[in-house]
């Protein structure tokens, strides 16, 4: 049985209350390197292009890459520093099992597989084939993520797999499909300069996407407006030429708003409309409801605001929309994508240059992992895992009974439920951090507890990792070699720029370790990942996400490579939808009617005030990596409670002061950051760090019903001044003021 961790004060003392930091003078080796190797930085969707320098086997800093299009040599500040964490003493160098009252103790690799393939046999034959489950990560490579889904149905013959990007962007995903007939980025980013208005909804791009930034000063120095949904206002939004302090969970009011004035005055596009669509009637019927005056109580801004916004998109030449993750937190996310989407198809502008939509991924291989087959619902190529022809081929692909592939399982958070509740009782994890990143912590980390067998792979122990009883010390992104696919849709190659060190492995072989002792060896024959990405292509042959056409030698010659890429001979895909041709088997792009409903937890009397949640530019996830490099953590080394000063005056909270974030699932302490730049009816914590610091404590696990994500961007909090924490976080920052 897993037990519950070590205590906060024993990992503090024993991990570093945020980080260990880099050593005195850093990791650069003085002299000329032995080698520079181009790859790409592990972190985003944007998957910039970098050069990283090799001197004497290991990583010791980095050159820009100015030819590789997306990003032209520049990096943010994660990019940066990306590689100081190859060196950090916290790397698993060994694998660990945990010894009842002596913690983990280091044993062989052989006796560590033979240990977890052992424990997955004997749950299986007690409690039946779903009884063991695999949680994996949307940061995997196209390889990576292609192994997992086929060693879960093929050497687990397990239904429960899902990954985190369940909390990411599956609500973009789904909009897209229904209206679209695509789960992908509608246009190349080079389109975004090119538009003439950019409505940014939902994403603080120059925090969690701040190469995109560029993109945007480009279009606005050719006359672009900019407008900004949210409702912080973040960087991006200080310039904008429209700032609307939305409501969090109040997007389609100004959505449908704007369509409703846009429908009005003729700002529509009615033959594009008739011969490219279907659907267009119920959302007119829909939208008339929904006057500036209307939308705007549902979106808590002035109905001026809306029309000013129709004003400037209605009419434009060109236009972009973007959208991350704040208007897809919510158990509306899809409805809130799809109201968002109906804006574009009603003008006609999408499938031309400069007129497009895109979802800013947000984990690493964000776009690239969710067409592989790790999904819980889904199969190689973006199949879909109910379609007999689908689960035909792909049985054909792997050399097994269509009958034997598992039909759909649970996501993550159902899948987290299922083994609280006792129905899994196993669980294989690689590439995630379900007990800092899942909401409701406290209930995700007492289901962690209750495992009869858990098995992590990862490169340092995480805080999940600390409840597994085998952990296995795997490869980090630029010690291993495989592709991923960026925030346009370009399928990119990242090269082993150094092997793991030793005592840790490539996860792609452990993987392949514990399926020969799983008895399915002979499914699982790879010598390479190219072997692998080469089953991969003609695994998706065929399907939405077809990279039959695309091979690692193209990638290098051409900079990448859009899917869909079909043959050899077929140039790519960089924008979808030319000729006005749309993903459904009729061609056309199928509007959407969407309403407004509350989210699963409004405020009231007891819980006042809105949390929603976040990334910040220093940090990465749930900090794993991040949260190891002293540089970045000096740049924001604690979480804080972002607070308007109206708000912050009727609590009695100074910037600086503690305060005690409370839900009615659990509560943290942090200090108070008072600033002007949030809704006076909204905080704002970020949600990297774990323990007693981790915002996702106080978050609900409500999802919506068809992405199944988490409501991470609203639930009802009380906030109040607080006494300084046990061991006062004060004491783990920098001894200068707050942060600015």
């Amino acid at each position: 049985m897993a037990r519950l961790p070590d205590s906060i004060p024993d990992l503090v003392k024993r991990f570093g209350p945020h980080a260990n930091r880099e050593p005195a003078g850093g990791w650069t080796t003085r002299g000329e390197p032995d080698r520079i190797v181009a790859t790409h930085c592990c972190f985003c969707g944007q998957q910039c292009g970098i050069q990283l320098k090799v001197k004497d086997e290991k990583i010791v800093g980095f050159e820009p890459w100015e030819d590789f299009p997306f990003n032209r040599g520049k990096l943010c500040p994660k990019g940066v520093k990306r590689y100081m964490q190859d060196e950090h003493p916290d790397r698993l160098l060994t694998p660990l099992a945990r010894d009842e009252g002596r913690g983990f103790q280091p044993i062989d690799w052989e006796t560590a597989l033979d240990r977890t393939a052992a424990e997955i046999q004997r749950i299986q034959a007690a409690y039946g084939r779903d009884a063991f489950a695999v949680l994996t990560g949307a940061s995997l490579t196209n390889e990576k993520a292609y192994l997992m889904g086929k060693f879960a149905r093929v050497a687990l013959r397990t239904a429960n797999i899902d990954y985190n990007g369940r909390l990411c962007m599956v609500s973009a995903a789904a909009a897209s499909k229904k209206i679209l007939g695509i789960d992908r980025s509608a246009n190349p980013w080079s389109d975004i300069p090119k538009a003439k208005v950019v409505l940014v909804a939902g994403a603080n791009i120059a925090e969690c996407a701040p190469i995109t930034t560029d993109y945007l000063w480009q279009a606005r120095e050719n006359g672009a407006a900019i407008i900004v949904l949210d409702p912080r206002m973040t960087p991006i939004a200080r310039t904008a030429d429209l700032f609307i302090p939305v409501r969090p969970g109040g997007d389609i009011g100004v959505f449908n708003g704007m369509l409703h004035v846009m429908v009005a005055r003729g700002w529509i596009d009615r033959d594009f409309i008739a011969a490219h669509t279907t659907g267009w009637d119920d959302v007119e019927r829909t939208v008339a409801r929904f006057t500036p005056e209307y939308a705007g109580t549902i979106a808590g801004v002035p109905a001026s605001m809306i029309v000013r916004a129709a004003e400037l998109w209605g009419p434009a030449a060109t236009s972009f929309l973007l959208h991350a993750r704040g208007i897809e937190h919510h158990s509306k996310g899809v409805d809130n994508c799809m109201a968002a989407i109906n804006l574009v198809v009603a003008t006609g502008r999408i499938g031309r240059e400069g007129c497009g939509y895109a979802m800013i991924t947000g984990q690493g291989n964000g776009q690239g992992a969710r067409e592989q087959g790790q999904k819980c619902d889904q199969l190689p190529g973006a199949r879909d895992l109910e379609n007999p022809a689908h689960r035909e081929y792909i049985a054909g692909v792997w050399g097994v009974e269509e009958s034997s592939i598992p039909h759909t399982g649970l996501s993550a958070v159902p899948l987290l439920e299922a083994i609280h509740d006792g129905r899994i009782k196993g669980l294989l994890l690689i590439c995630f951090n379900p007990a800092v990143s899942l909401p409701d912590g406290d209930f995700i980390r007492e289901a962690l507890g209750r495992l009869e067998h858990f098995a992590v792979i990862d490169f340092f122990m995480s805080e999940t990792a600390r409840y597994a009883d085998v952990v296995f010390p795997g490869s980090l992104m630029e010690e291993d070699e495989g592709t991923t696919t960026n925030v346009e849709g370009r399928v990119i190659h990242h090269r082993q720029v150094v092997r793991p060190p030793e005592g840790a492995r490539e996860d792609w072989r452990i993987i392949c370790d514990l399926a020969q002792r799983l008895g399915a060896g002979d499914k699982f024959p790879y010598r390479s990942t190219r072997e692998i990405f080469e089953e991969l292509r003609i695994a998706s042959k065929g399907g939405v996400a077809d990279y039959a056409g695309i091979t690692w030698e193209r990638i290098d010659r051409d900079m990448g490579v859009f899917w869909p890429c079909p043959s050899i001979d077929h140039p790519g895909t960089p924008r979808l939808y030319e000729n006005a041709r749309f993903g459904h088997p009729d061609g056309k792009a199928h509007f959407q009617p969407v309403d407004w409903r509350p989210a699963a937890e409004e405020p009231d009397a007891d819980y006042p005030i809105i949390l929603t949640t976040g990334r910040v530019v220093s940090q990465y996830l749930s900090g794993t990596q991040t949260r190891r490099i002293g540089a970045l953590v000096d740049q924001y080394p604690q979480p804080r409670c972002e607070i308007h000063p109206r708000l912050a005056s009727s609590l009695g909270v100074a910037d600086g002061d503690f305060v005690r974030v409370e839900s009615r699932r659990g509560a943290i302490v942090v200090r108070a950051q008072v600033v002007k730049t949030i809704r006076p009816d909204t905080v704002f914590v970020p949600y990297h760090w774990p323990l007693d610091r981790s915002a996702n404590t106080c978050t609900i696990r409500a999802i919506d019903p068809v992405s199944k994500i988490p409501e991470f961007k609203i639930c009802a909090v009380r906030v109040s001044k607080a006494p300084a924490p046990a061991g006062d976080i004060a004491a783990l920052e920098p001894a200068a003021g707050g942060i600015r």
